[in-house]
């Protein structure tokens, strides 16, 4: 060990109750504290946007195809397509594609004795994947299909069960407006309910079979509302959605869109937490700075007789200046292990209780969901360490100015 990391260890933990010894542990803490509110602030939003957009792909896919419709909603029935083979085997060839369901929609209206609510039946038919839906199933099953006519079951959201209040084999009337305008009632089977959080889909959908919207709207059996894509990688959205529409099989008369297209409320809502998280992170580099040079220059101005008498005895400006930077070193590195292991403790304390509660109205969630990506957690340990050192160089600098004989007498 030098005479340098020996004098700084000596200094950051002497046991005397010194300013100098208080001012380390303050600086140790701020920088702890920096350290963890990035890193929590990182993984909350992470699993924050992870989980809403999630909740977006599961329900309608990652690229949509539909009938080419300007200015129509995003949450309304569609124009009939017709159930193009060729053009879904050139979409299944593309390595980014995992799945490609048929749906449709139609507006309906569920009655008891006591109320009604209206509800927009999305029909899907056998292929359909129900593992993409699996997580927002709280009661129940997902439909089950027969091969002779559609299915007499339906599925609804737990809002429309308490508002009708339903419970699960219930029978309901469901009422539909055929295309000539009379109303068609049905009576099906209330086998699941579900529950993604996101109030415009909790209050707006029920999920059915597609056979019964193409038998409602007089339908070929070939004719489908258009086609859910569900793709490996979410970030390849636009890519796949580019290669599908520039390919020569695309019809002219149908149109595909992303999620991010169909939606753009939600996921503009979603980039604005990373202008938040950028802001928040900002401020907390700016404070463990300041933190950092303050220490360093009190420390330096409480030492300077300890400098001046190391200069008398031949010691280099270099020498002196490292018993500082050590210092720095040994207040960022403990802090930084105190506050990495604080946040992630408490990351992983969320993940297992889910004791940090969000109002579900406002976040689409009823707790707070935690991604951790550990890259962005050595991003910030080096960057703290790197930003730190070089900040802390420049109060250093202050030893060089300092005249031995002056020191000495400071009081």
């Amino acid at each position: 060990m030098n005479i340098s990391s020996f004098i700084a260890q000596r200094i950051a933990f002497n046991q005397q109750k010194s300013f100098s010894r208080f001012i380390i542990r303050l600086s140790i803490l701020a920088t702890a504290i920096s350290v963890a509110v990035m890193i929590i602030t990182l993984s909350f939003v992470n699993g924050f946007q992870d989980t809403v957009s999630q909740k977006v792909f599961s329900f309608w896919g990652h690229v949509r195809i539909s009938y080419l419709q300007p200015g129509r909603a995003s949450i309304a029935e569609e124009q009939p397509i017709t159930a193009n083979d060729s053009l879904i085997r050139s979409v299944h060839s593309l390595p980014q594609i995992r799945s490609v369901h048929p749906f449709a929609t139609k507006y309906a209206i569920l009655k008891t004795t006591d109320a009604m609510e209206g509800v927009l039946l999305k029909g899907l038919d056998s292929t359909y994947d129900f593992s993409h839906l699996q997580p927002f199933l709280k009661e129940g099953r997902w439909i089950r299909y027969n091969d002779s006519s559609y299915t007499r079951e339906i599925v609804i959201s737990t809002y429309t069960a308490s508002q009708l209040n339903l419970k699960l084999n219930d029978r309901i009337l469901i009422y539909f407006v055929r295309p000539d305008g009379s109303l068609r009632p049905d009576k099906l089977t209330v086998v699941g309910l579900y529950k993604t959080s996101i109030e415009e889909y909790d209050r707006t959908f029920a999920i059915g079979d597609l056979k019964l919207i193409r038998r409602l709207n007089g339908w070929s059996e070939n004719e489908i509302g258009g086609y859910e894509i569900f793709l490996k990688d979410y970030r390849q959205m636009n890519g796949v959605s580019e290669a599908i529409h520039d390919n020569d099989m695309f019809p002219p008369e149908l149109e595909v869109k992303t999620a991010r297209e169909l939606y753009p409320n939600i996921f503009d809502w979603l980039d604005v937490q990373d202008t938040n998280q950028a802001i928040l992170i900002s401020i907390m580099v700016v404070i463990a700075a300041i933190n950092l040079i303050t220490c360093l220059i009190i420390l330096v101005l409480e030492r300077l007789r300890m400098i001046g008498i190391l200069k008398a005895v031949g010691a280099s400006n270099w020498t002196v200046q490292k018993i500082f930077l050590h210092q720095s070193g040994i207040i960022t590195l403990t802090g930084i292990v105190i506050g990495t292991v604080f946040a992630l403790a408490l990351l992983f304390l969320q993940i297992k209780t889910g004791f940090v509660r969000l109002k579900e109205e406002a976040y689409f969630m009823e707790t707070a969901a935690v991604h951790i990506v550990w890259w962005q957690v050595l991003a910030v340990i080096g960057g703290t360490l790197l930003l730190s050192l070089l900040i802390l160089f420049i109060p250093s600098l202050l030893v060089r100015k300092i005249q031995p004989i002056k020191a000495i007498h400071f009081r």
